[in-house]
């Protein structure tokens, strides 16, 4: 599965003035980065921005391009829309993930598609994820973080799951959870698609 990857979206954000949006990412930034207890020198390697740059931006005497915002945004483990977007104090405490949300979709090929449940840039020990295996797919995953365990459950279809050498059968509503730190794989052992949740632990 991916590896790891905080924010709370509003229900509505509050529209910003073009010529304020350099303002407003400067006194983002440095919250964010004070939240996150990074030094400039920290920033900007975790960015590939200079730390003088960053230094005026969050000063407010520079107007970042474009790029620069999404190095920056990237750093943080956020979009660009979710870097410059305003909390508003009356926001919403509640983050919704839609179904039709294609920006959650991790991975989509011949093997399976991957969708993450869990914010996309949320700072977080755990990752909840949907998993459709195709006829014949599979997912296989080299070790995670040390003491890192997928917990999984079959909502669709018949799997395999591997951990290391050690392989067990489930099928619909059976669940397992298994080792993630060693070499792993879910495998499709049906003739349609599996539907799988997964949700990962990182200790």
């Amino acid at each position: 599965m991916p590896t790891k990857t905080k924010s709370s979206k509003p229900e509505e954000t509050q529209k910003i003035a073009p010529e304020e949006i350099g303002e407003f990412v400067g006194r983002r930034v440095k919250k964010l980065r004070a939240d996150r207890g990074w030094s400039l020198e920290e920033l900007a390697t975790a960015s590939g921005v200079s730390r003088s740059m960053l230094s005026e931006i969050e000063r407010e005497k520079a107007n970042p391009t474009l790029t620069v915002t999404f190095r920056i945004a990237r750093a943080f483990g956020m979009t660009l829309q979710e870097l410059i977007e305003s909390a508003e104090p009356s926001a919403s405490k509640i983050q919704v993930i839609r179904a039709v949300d294609r920006g959650q979709v991790f991975r989509s090929d011949k093997q399976c598609e991957i969708r993450t449940l869990s914010p996309l840039n949320l700072e977080k020990d755990v990752e909840f994820y949907e998993v459709t295996l195709r006829p014949g797919g599979a997912l296989r995953s080299q070790p995670h973080f040390e003491g890192t365990r997928e917990f999984l459950t079959v909502e669709e279809g018949s799997v395999r799951i591997e951990s290391d050498q050690d392989a067990e059968e489930l099928t619909k509503g059976d669940s397992g959870t298994y080792r993630a730190d060693i070499a792993h794989a879910i495998i499709n052992t049906g003739k349609g698609n599996a539907l799988v949740f997964l949700v990962v632990i990182y200790r």
